[in-house]
C-alpha cells in the first residue's frame, strides 16, 4: 500500500504538469488568432502603399482574412474558458490596425492617388478631404471598439451590437475594392467624393446606437440539420468562385439591414405612442 502511495504521488505531479502545459497551450490559441489578424491588418497597409490594382486586391483581401482571424480568436477563448483581461486589450489593439487603419489607409489609396481630372491645386484639396475623412473613420472605429470595451451587447443579451461592428465596416470598404479591382483605383475625382463619404457614413454608424445582428446566439456547436449544412457548403461556394458580387452583397446588405431595421422599429415606436396618447 505504501509503494502504490508513493507512485501515485509522482503521477498526480506529472499530470499536473501536463495539464498545466495544455493550459499554457490552449491561452496560446487565442493569442495566436489575434496575432493573425494583427498580421494581415499590417499586410493590408504595406499592399495599399503599393498602388498597383493587384495590390488592392491583395490588401481587400487580407482585410477580409483579418475578419475571419477576428472572429476564431473570441470563439475559440469563450470555448475553451480562456477568456482574459489581456486578451480583450490585444484583441481590441489589433482591430484597430485591421480594421482602423487598414481600412483607412486602403480607402485614401484607392479613391485619391489615381485621380487624374484635376489642377494640382484641386488635387491638393482633394488629398485634404481624403485625409480627413479617413481619420475620420479611423477615429470612430477607435471609438467603437473602446466604447465595446466598456458598454458591451446591447442590453439584453449577446444578440445585437450597439453601433456597427468594426470588421462590418471595414469590410464594406474592403468588399468595394475587391469588387472593382480589375478596373483599378479610383481616377475621377466625382467618385471619390462619394467614395470617401462612405467611409465617413460607416464611421457614423459604427459610433451610432443602431443595433446590429450579432451571430453570437446561433448554437454552432450543436447539432444541426443536414439541409442547413448543405445550404452552408453552397453558400461557400457560391464565395469562392464569384468573390466579388457575393462578398460585395453580403457587407452591403449587412450594413443596410441595420439601418433599415432601426427606421422601422423607430416608425413602429412612434406609431404605437400615437395611439396610446389620447
Amino acid at each position: 500500500m505504501a509503494e502504490l502511495e508513493q507512485h501515485e504521488i509522482p503521477f498526480e505531479g506529472r499530470r499536473h504538469r501536463t495539464q498545466a502545459r495544455l493550459r499554457r497551450g490552449i491561452f496560446l490559441l487565442p493569442a495566436m488568432m489575434t496575432s493573425a489578424n494583427l498580421l494581415c491588418g499590417y499586410y493590408a497597409v504595406v499592399a495599399s502603399l503599393m498602388g498597383t490594382p493587384e495590390d488592392f486586391n491583395h490588401a481587400a483581401k487580407a482585410i477580409g482574412i483579418a475578419i475571419i482571424f477576428d472572429s476564431l480568436d473570441g470563439r475559440i477563448a469563450r470555448m475553451t474558458g480562456t477568456n482574459t483581461e489581456f486578451g480583450v486589450q490585444f484583441d481590441s489593439l489589433a482591430d484597430v490596425v485591421s480594421f482602423g487603419i487598414a481600412p483607412a489607409v486602403l480607402a485614401y489609396a484607392w479613391g485619391v492617388r489615381s485621380v487624374t481630372n484635376l489642377a494640382p491645386e484641386a488635387f491638393h484639396q482633394l488629398g485634404r478631404f481624403g485625409w480627413l475623412c479617413c481619420l475620420a473613420f479611423l477615429i470612430c472605429c477607435a471609438w467603437r471598439l473602446a466604447r465595446f470595451n466598456v458598454q458591451g451587447m446591447a442590453p439584453g443579451g449577446s444578440k445585437f451590437f450597439v453601433g456597427m461592428p468594426t470588421p462590418a465596416a471595414a469590410g464594406v470598404i474592403a468588399s468595394i475594392v475587391h469588387a472593382f479591382h480589375e478596373g483599378g483605383p479610383l481616377q475621377d475625382w466625382q467618385w471619390s467624393v462619394p467614395w470617401l463619404l462612405l467611409a465617413v457614413a460607416l464611421g457614423g454608424l459604427m459610433t451610432s446606437t443602431i443595433r446590429y445582428y450579432s451571430f453570437k446566439d446561433l448554437p454552432w456547436s450543436k447539432k444541426q440539420p443536414g439541409v442547413l449544412i448543405l445550404l452552408l457548403l453552397i453558400l461557400g461556394a457560391v464565395v469562392w468562385l464569384y468573390s466579388e458580387l457575393t462578398l460585395l452583397i453580403i457587407a452591403c446588405t449587412y450594413a443596410a439591414a441595420g439601418v433599415v431595421l432601426h427606421l422601422v422599429r423607430f416608425v413602429r415606436q412612434r406609431m404605437v405612442s400615437r395611439t396610446a396618447s389620447p
